[in-house]
């Protein structure tokens, strides 16, 4: 192997084996967490220190328009792309032996872009290792496979499994249901396995084909680089088997949403124990200041977990999706929850983004409303009792009010970055009113003849 490969973590070295690498794909998150980049060939990839891509980039919407630059006119200069090569990790899909490798943004003078959403995370990560804390996560992914849908007009539907029936919904927790499609579930195993990816467990949630995906707890960073890995393999393994695999926040009516609910604990940096737990066990004032942080900030960040107009479908009441910011323990019904566990592993699940954000983003606008409460030292609201389905009003109901209660945010805005927040909102602005002038098939069918 050349000296470039020895570098490799020990499952892309595995995977390569004896053979040669073919392909280099040098990619980066954008915005919507699409990944974007450049292939080459491993050999040009051994001799060069990076790339370049324009800055447009992070400017690009979902539908492949270009937002407003609301920093100078539309010069696009380039920025320099320098890999990471802790992340190479096998593409097990391909027909050739190709790496993906995923690269850090940085301008002409070496300092990281500060409206790449890596490098978002990186900012966040960078303000607690500061106070001499390290954040700890754990992601869960929820997902949807369906039929192929290559008509956008017609409905998304389930499956079809097996058993030649399409797969049925109400079977959480069914391993008879997630066998339906086990051969989609087999490729997903084994091309983790050659990605060095760890699955803590999969199982069948409550929609017809929803699959949920845990991930063990660990860095930030590292965990959103997987999220992101992940989102891709999930599709190249549902495609070998004439089916997709979506991360809309709600693909199907009348079925429950996919979210990506995210697990924070805080240990701090020199004894290594949890900050949430205090002596005997109990609950610190770092852990109810954590939480205030996310009630009190959470509102803001709506518009970095719920990125999309159909992201606010997925906060309905009886969906099992929050629609408050109430906290209680072992309690499914509150946006944040307290899980059952030890004193040192005691963490908060922030049960509100959606599986359509972007990775990076969604743990990043987690750990910078729980790094504000940290240092604001308000602590939290009482815990909620009972069934918090009731309160409805304590989060924005459309992507429209979550940009203006970001705008009207300064303190997380100064937290996760000016630059990025002016990107954010110009991408999103941009995409919410390119929505806005499409008729959809339910004002055509009530309201073209009735008003």
């Amino acid at each position: 192997m050349s000296k470039w490969t020895d570098q490799l973590p020990e499952a892309a070295r595995d995977y390569i084996g004896n053979r040669r690498v073919d392909e280099v794909e040098c990619v980066v998150s954008d915005i919507a967490g699409v990944a974007r980049g450049k292939a080459m060939p491993a050999q040009k990839f051994s001799k060069q220190t990076n790339y370049y891509l324009p800055n447009s980039i992070f400017l690009q919407t979902i539908t492949g328009e270009w937002a407003d630059n609301p920093f100078d006119a539309f010069t696009e200069p380039d920025m320099v792309m320098v890999p990471d090569l802790s992340t190479a990790t096998a593409a097990p899909w391909t027909a050739d032996v190709t790496l993906q490798v995923i690269h850090d943004a940085m301008d002409q003078e070496g300092n990281l872009i500060a409206f790449s959403p890596r490098n978002v995370l990186k900012r966040i990560v960078k303000l607690y290792n500061d106070q001499g804390w390290k954040p700890v996560v754990a992601p869960e992914m929820e997902f949807f496979l369906t039929a192929r849908n290559i008509d956008p007009n017609m409905p998304v539907e389930p499956p079809m499994g097996r058993s030649g029936r399409r797969a049925a919904a109400k079977q959480a927790y069914s391993l008879s249901a997630v066998d339906e499609y086990g051969k989609v579930i087999d490729d997903i195993y084994d091309f983790a396995e050659a990605q060095g990816l760890e699955i803590d467990g999969i199982l069948q949630e409550g929609g017809a084909g929803q699959i949920e995906l845990n991930l063990a707890h660990g860095d930030p960073i590292k965990l959103a680089d997987e999220v992101f890995f992940f989102k891709r393999l999930i599709r190249e393994a549902a495609l070998r088997h004439d089916c997709f695999a979506t991360f809309m926040a709600k693909p199907i009516a009348g079925e429950p949403g996919s979210a990506m609910h995210i697990h924070t604990s805080i240990v701090d940096s020199k004894s290594g124990k949890n900050i949430f737990a205090g002596s005997k066990g109990v609950e610190t004032p770092a852990f109810y200041d954590f939480i205030g942080g996310m009630q009190n900030h959470l509102t803001g960040a709506i518009a970095l977990l719920a990125p999309y107009v159909n992201s606010y479908r997925r906060y309905v009441p009886d969906f099992a999706a929050p629609i408050n910011l109430e906290w209680g323990r072992d309690n499914r019904t509150t946006g944040l929850r307290v899980p059952i566990s030890s004193p040192a592993g005691r963490r908060v699940e922030n049960r509100l983004p959606g599986m359509d954000c972007n990775p990076y983003l969604g743990i990043a606008a987690t750990l910078a409303c729980g790094y504000l409460g940290l240092m604001e030292k308000k602590g939290a609201r009482a815990e909620f009792q009972g069934s918090a389905y009731v309160d409805e009003d304590q989060i924005p109901t459309t992507l429209g009010d979550a940009l203006d209660a970001f705008e009207a945010d300064a303190a997380l805005i100064e937290v996760v970055g000016p630059e990025f927040h002016k990107v954010y909102n110009s991408v999103k602005r941009n995409e919410y009113k390119e929505f806005l002038q499409v008729i959809s098939p339910w004002e055509r069918q009530h309201l073209l003849l009735n008003v």
